[in-house]
C-alpha cells in the first residue's frame, strides 16, 4: 500500500490560501461595519443633530423676539399654540378675523416693512410652523447646504419674496437626514395652515396647490408667478402672495422635486 506523499509546497499553498480567505473575510467584515456606521451617521445621526440645533435655533429667535409663547408647540390637528384665539394669526379668532379684514395684504405690509431689514447669507430669521406636521424649524437666507440646509433649517431661495410680500416666498429643506424637515410636505392638503413668523409680523398661508413631482431644474415652480414649466397645467396665472415649499422626490433620492404652494390669508404685526 503506498502512502500519499504531501510535498512542502502543496503545504504552503494551503497555508497562504487560508490566509488570504481569512484576511478577505476580514476585510469584507470591516468594510460591512464601515457602511453600517456611515447608514447609521446618515439616517440617524445627521437627523439627531440638526433637530437639536433647529430646535435651540427656534428657541434663540422667541427669545430675542420677546415671544409670550415661547417653547409651545403647536396641536397637530388644530393648529393651536395655546394661546387665546385672536392671538394665533390664523384668521380664526375674533381679533384675527378683524385684522385680516381691517386692509389689503399690501396695506398691512406697510406697517411692518420698516421693522424689516434684508437678512445676511445663512442668517436664520424667521420661524416656519406647519401645524399638520407638528412641524416648527428656522427660516434662513440661502440655501446652501452646508451653512442652511444640513443644519436642519428651511432655506429662502435668494431672489425671490420674503414673507408677506406680493410675489412668491419660496423655500426649499431636507426630505431625508439633516434633520429632514420637508419629509411629509407631501401629506399637506388644500386648507392646511402654513405660519412664517419673523420679528416685525406672523404670516399664515394656505396650502392651495401641490406639484407631485418635476424636473430638479424647474425654476418656474419659484418665480413671482409660480407655474411649472415642465408640467405647465400646475401652477398660477395671476399675480398674488404665495408661498412655495420644495423638496426632493422620491424618498432618499435628488432626481426630482416636489413643490407645494400656498396663497396668503392674514397678517398681523408684532
Amino acid at each position: 500500500m503506498r502512502v500519499p506523499v504531501v510535498q512542502h509546497s502543496t503545504r504552503r499553498w494551503r497555508a497562504r490560501r487560508r490566509r488570504a480567505l481569512w484576511t478577505g473575510g476580514e476585510v469584507l467584515v470591516t468594510v460591512g461595519v464601515v457602511l453600517m456606521l456611515l447608514v447609521v451617521h446618515q439616517l440617524w445621526w445627521t437627523n439627531r443633530q440638526a433637530q437639536h440645533n433647529a430646535q435651540r435655533k427656534v428657541q434663540a429667535l422667541e427669545r430675542e423676539w420677546g415671544d409670550p409663547t415661547a417653547g409651545a408647540v403647536p396641536d397637530p390637528e388644530t393648529g393651536d399654540s395655546g394661546s387665546d384665539g385672536d392671538d394665533t394669526g390664523t384668521g380664526t379668532g375674533a381679533g384675527a378675523g378683524a385684522t385680516k379684514n381691517s386692509s389689503s395684504p399690501a396695506r398691512r405690509q406697510s406697517t411692518v416693512n420698516s421693522a424689516q431689514s434684508q437678512p445676511r447669507w445663512s442668517q436664520a430669521y424667521a420661524i416656519l410652523t406647519i401645524p399638520r406636521l407638528s412641524l416648527r424649524v428656522p427660516v434662513a437666507e440661502g440655501v446652501s447646504k452646508q451653512n442652511v440646509l444640513n443644519k436642519g433649517y428651511v432655506g429662502h431661495y435668494k431672489g425671490t419674496q420674503q414673507p408677506g410680500q406680493a410675489g412668491n416666498f419660496a423655500l426649499a429643506g431636507h426630505r431625508n437626514t439633516h434633520g429632514e424637515p420637508f419629509r411629509y410636505i407631501n401629506r399637506l392638503k388644500r386648507g392646511d395652515t402654513v405660519e412664517v413668523e419673523t420679528k416685525a409680523a406672523v404670516y399664515t398661508y394656505v396650502v392651495d396647490k401641490t406639484l407631485p413631482q418635476t424636473s430638479a431644474r424647474d425654476s418656474g415652480v419659484i418665480r413671482s408667478v409660480p407655474r411649472s414649466t415642465v408640467r405647465p397645467s400646475y401652477g398660477y396665472s395671476a399675480p398674488g402672495y404665495y408661498i412655495t415649499l420644495t423638496t426632493c422626490t422620491p424618498e432618499y433620492t435628488s432626481k426630482y422635486r416636489l413643490a407645494v404652494w400656498g396663497k396668503l390669508r392674514s397678517m398681523r404685526p408684532r
